[in-house]
């Protein structure tokens, strides 16, 4: 059997295992258990322990060592009650304990930070809760005042992108950076994402012209299922237990809105406007779910990380080009020309016609910057839940403003969809703080 030496380091050893294993036996002098178990459980883990080599042709599992006897390994013994102290249960931690705990952590992360922080993030995740789903209503009260231009309000979507960028100038002499250098990858990058943007709002505006705003903000959020696929697929991200059953379950809600079809279509939309407006919404969500996963690949590949002007720079120049390709759009469907008998004929009269495509614009853009805000002072985490608030929001107030229906299954889709993105934000969550851990 080979002996293993102590290796010694500096400042802060590493317990490693040889990533080709190697025949020999693993060293336990002075280590103590605690932290003998921390290092089989996680090699590459940074302890203060000197570094140990572990080498072994086989794999430690209770008393039995595969590609060795056991008795040639009396250390297993201490594997063994290693397993033992696993197998006990742990004492339970009392509610009043875990709130009392929640608090004191919530009360120092708010002293943590300034309160500019605080303000700050409570205005972006605001924006988030109240823009997009003001978005979501404008864009159905649209339809439902007599409005009928599918182009328009996807033009509506992007046409608010100034002020992305007058929010993104100051931030150059605040931070005192320049912006980023364009090159030719990065500028065709954002061409594409802002073609796929274009006909994403498309796609979308589809799916409220046939659609209750309240099923159509339901089957948007499968979006999350798509940006995991896509994820996975394109930016190799790992799809674990908690995505996976995010993915079933909130596929499992949009199913049920597709069996419960009957109880909320509008009487003047056909069977097949309502089928068209689904698929519409579905499609516009995996097209969604593409832009991220593309966005996130362009990040990786071509600017090497994530800042908050990064994010707003990309932002502006993918609705930039959207724009630029919707106006298109318009423009040959001559819906500009249209607009001034739309408005002749809407409800409310020319200035409610105006006031709700300005409106549009203006909630959109707001939504977005609310979440870029979140991101970059916050996590994804965050993110996460605000979106998974959103829906149920949006389906309020359709029902408060616009008298959607809210069928039985509409409202047990609604509790599902919810579950699947708590589900996958505290599933991913706990994958987070055991990865830093």
């Amino acid at each position: 059997m080979k002996s293993i030496q102590e290796t010694p380091k500096s400042s802060q050893p590493q317990c490693r295992m040889q990533p080709l294993l190697q025949p020999g036996s693993i060293s336990m002098e002075n280590s103590s258990p605690e932290n003998l178990r921390d290092c089989l459980r996680n090699p590459y883990k940074q302890v203060r322990t000197p570094v140990w080599q572990i080498q072994d042709s086989g794999l430690v599992l209770g008393s039995k060592l595969f590609g060795t006897s056991a008795q040639q390994h009396p250390q297993n013994e201490l594997f063994d009650k290693f397993e033992m102290e696993e197998a006990l249960p742990r004492q339970s931690v009392p509610l009043w304990e875990q709130i009392s705990n929640f608090w004191t952590n919530a009360w120092e992360a708010y002293k943590s930070k300034p309160t500019s922080y605080w303000v700050l993030l409570t205005l972006s995740s605001a924006a988030m809760l109240v823009a997009f789903p003001a978005s979501s209503i404008l864009s159905r009260l649209y339809y439902n005042n007599g409005g009928k231009s599918k182009w328009i309000i996807s033009w509506v979507a992007v046409a608010g992108w100034p002020l992305t960028a007058l929010m993104l100038v100051p931030t150059y002499f605040y931070f005192k950076i320049l912006p980023t250098p364009l090159n030719f990858k990065l500028v065709i990058s954002y061409i594409v994402l802002g073609f796929l943007s274009a006909a994403d709002n498309l796609m979308y505006s589809y799916a409220y012209a046939y659609l209750p705003a309240s099923t159509a903000s339901l089957l948007a959020s499968s979006s999350l299922v798509f940006s995991a696929l896509f994820g996975y697929f394109l930016v190799n991200n790992k799809l674990n237990a908690a995505t996976i059953n995010a993915i079933m379950v909130i596929t499992a809600a949009m199913t049920i809105i597709a069996l419960d079809s009957d109880s909320d279509r509008y009487g003047n939309v056909s069977d097949r406007q309502y089928i068209m407006g689904f698929i519409w919404d579905i499609m516009g969500s995996a097209l969604h779910g593409l832009i991220f996963a593309l966005s996130e690949l362009v990040f990786v590949k071509l600017l090497g990380r994530i800042s908050f002007h990064v994010v707003l720079e990309q932002q502006v120049m993918v609705s930039f080009f959207a724009f630029i390709f919707t106006t298109i759009g318009v423009i040959v469907e001559k819906d500009f020309q249209g607009m001034a008998s739309e408005a002749r004929s809407f409800k409310g009269g020319r200035g409610s016609y105006y006031q709700v495509l300005i409106w549009g614009a203006i909630t959109f853009q707001l939504g977005v910057l609310g979440g870029t805000a979140v991101l970059y002072l916050s996590s994804t985490v965050l993110a996460g839940v605000l979106n998974a608030i959103r829906v149920p929001l949006t389906s309020i107030a359709a029902v408060i403003f616009l008298h959607d229906p809210m069928s039985s299954f509409k409202i047990l889709s609604l509790i599902i969809t919810f579950w699947g993105f708590g589900y996958y934000v505290y599933g991913n969550s706990t994958v987070s703080k055991d990865s830093l851990s």
